[in-house]
This record gives structure tokens, C-alpha cells and sequence, in this order.
């Protein structure tokens, strides 16, 4: 079997540091290669993959403003519709701009929806749902305006993460920073309970940084450290008492929270979107409704074993479970059952 992974070209695969769709192409791509899937990634230049990398767009223009988003992203789509006739099955996980050339090429699509970023943009999904295949992050991410040929979670490489048995003093926030996020709150939870709080992530809105965040960093109890890459990352969730995640929109999934399981780390999320499919509430983390009642579970935390919250992430969460289901997709597709 011959599989086409397209990839987004606004970080690298896998990123540096922040992108999660970047991050769960290559989780897919090298996942299906270790199960000896044929692979070729559709990615930027300086991309990295066991399997064989076509791109035509050397450096991600998220890391190169002259770059025009637009231009890239039209000539790295076509780039992979012009050989589409190699391949078995393409995988997109580019969003919904891919579907558009769907009906001018043989080669069946599956399609990830790494959550919609509006409205706006699911008559385009209707438009090519007859003739392609989607598939959802969760079950809470569906929309009742399309059909999924199935729900697979997003997984990832355990290896890259180390379980810690014990934990530092702190509370984390790990995400990008924006107000559906709640990075904000979480200065407040950790304030309300005393705690120190260290906050990682990329600035993605500049104003709510400057005007709720920044002013709090003291580098003593609220302290900023920076957009993480993966080696740092690993250290701050294995040493976080807990993840907080306090979000303000509905969630497709949260790549942190499992991120954070690997490490041994409880999450304390609110409860939306798909955090009930992710979190076991009084087993891996609590799920909370508001600062208050996130504030009270702290206590609660020392009754979690940090080892089912592994185990948890072992059972449901890895790179090769997700591969697998994949393939059962792709056979499902090819044999037309």
C-alpha cells in the first residue's frame, strides 16, 4: 500500500516547537511506517521522516514572514494532486482546501478534521463528503451536517516523553497563549491556591499576553518560560504537580493532556469539548466548571496515581494504536466494504 501524507507547511514536520497538525502528520506518517506502510510525506524541505519527503516549499512560512501563506499553500496541495495517480490513498490533513481538487483525481482521500476553525468553512466538507472520507479527533467534533468513516484519537511517540514518579511544587500551563485557552485563568487558579504556575507555549495573541499575562511574570510564582520545544517540554510536564487546562472553546482534543499523561501528570481541564473522552475524572485529572472548583481539586491531586495516568495514555494514546486504525481505514476504503 502506497500512502500520500499531506501535511501543513506552516512549521515544519514535526515542528520545532509549537504545531499540532504538523505534529500528528508525522506522528501518522512514522507510525504507519513502522508497520511497513509505503509513505511518502508531503511537508516542507526541512522536514524530517523515515519515509521518503517530497515538498516543494523548502522552509515553513510560519517561521518566514516574506513567504505569502496562500502561495505556499497552493503549491504545496498541487504539488501532491500532480502525483496523486502514485499513490493507493492520500491522507490530508491539511484542512478543508484539499477536498477541492478531489473530484479531478482517482486516488482516494481520507481526511483528518483537525477541528473547524469557523463555521464558515463546513460547506466546503459537505460539498465532498460524497466522495471523500473524514474522519474525527473525538466524537464530541462532529458535525451533524457530515458523515465520518470513523473517530481515531490522536496519538503519539511515548518515547519521547519520561514517566516521573514524583513532581515538583508547580502547576503548568502548556499551549499556545490566547484567551480560549485560559491562560489567564490559570494565573488565577494558581494564585487562589498558593501554588507557583509556569506557563509555556507560543504567543499567538500578542495583546492578551501584554495586557493579562505579562504583567503577572515576576519569575517567581508566575514565570514565562518560553515556547518550548520537545526536550524542554518533556521536563516541565514530568515535573508539573498538574497540567492545567482551563479552555473557553470546544476542544477537538488536546494533545498536551496526553502529553502530559506519558510524564505521569493529572490535567485539570473544564469541561468542553472533548476533554470528558480524555480525562477520567478523579483517575487521570478532575473536570471542573469554573476557577473554583478547579482551585478545590488541587488538593485532590496527591489522590491521583500518576502511573494510571500512563497507563491510561498506553492503552488509548499511542503512535502505533492510531496507526493501526488508520490502516483499518485505508482497507476499508480500498476494498470497498
Amino acid at each position: 500500500m502506497k500512502v500520500a501524507i499531506l501535511s501543513p507547511v506552516v512549521w515544519r514536520t514535526p515542528p520545532r516547537k509549537y504545531g499540532p497538525w504538523e505534529q500528528v502528520a508525522s506522528n501518522i506518517a512514522e507510525g504507519l511506517i513502522d508497520r511497513g506502510i509505503d509513505v511518502t510525506l508531503f511537508a516542507t524541505g526541512d522536514s524530517i521522516t523515515k519515509g521518503k519527503l517530497d515538498y516543494i516549499i523548502e522552509k515553513p512560512f510560519g517561521e518566514n514572514p516574506s513567504l505569502d501563506a496562500k502561495v505556499c499553500e497552493c503549491l504545496h496541495i498541487s504539488r501532491l494532486m500532480e502525483r496523486a495517480g502514485e499513490f493507493d490513498i492520500i491522507h490530508n490533513n491539511y484542512d478543508f482546501l484539499p477536498l477541492t481538487y478531489s473530484r479531478l483525481i482517482k486516488t482516494p482521500m481520507v481526511t483528518t478534521i483537525h477541528g473547524f476553525s469557523s463555521p464558515k468553512i463546513i460547506p466546503v466538507y459537505k460539498k465532498y463528503n460524497d466522495i471523500n472520507y473524514y474522519v474525527s479527533i473525538s466524537n464530541s467534533d462532529r458535525s451533524p451536517e457530515l458523515e465520518y468513516i470513523a473517530t481515531i484519537y490522536n496519538g503519539i511517540n511515548e518515547k519521547e516523553f519520561t514517566y516521573n514518579d514524583k513532581h515538583g511544587d508547580y502547576l503548568l500551563f502548556f499551549g499556545r497563549i490566547h484567551p480560549e485557552k485560559g491562560t489567564y485563568e490559570c494565573i488565577q487558579i494558581a494564585r487562589k491556591a498558593g501554588m507557583k504556575l509556569i506557563i509555556s507555549g507560543l504567543i499567538q495573541d500578542e495583546i492578551y499576553f501584554k495586557e493579562k499575562i505579562e504583567p503577572h511574570i515576576n519569575n517567581d510564582d508566575i514565570i514565562y518560560a518560553g515556547n518550548s520545544g520537545p526536550g524542554k517540554r518533556n521536563e516541565l510536564l514530568g515535573g508539573a504537580c498538574a497540567l492545567l487546562h482551563p479552555i473557553f472553546f470546544e476542544e477537538p482534543f488536546g494533545l498536551s493532556i496526553v502529553e502530559s499523561y506519558f510524564c505521569g501528570t493529572p490535567v485539570i481541564a473544564f469541561k468542553r469539548g472533548s476533554m470528558p473522552e480524555l480525562i477520567i475524572n478523579g483517575k487521570t485529572g478532575f473536570l471542573v466548571k469554573d476557577i473554583n472548583e478547579a482551585v478545590d481539586s488541587i488538593k485532590d491531586i496527591p489522590k491521583i496515581s500518576r502511573k494510571d495516568c500512563t497507563i491510561f495514555a498506553e492503552n488509548n494514546f499511542t503512535r502505533s494504536k492510531m496507526a493501526g486504525k488508520y490502516i483499518d481505514v485505508y482497507e476499508k476504503i480500498i476494498s470497498g466494504k
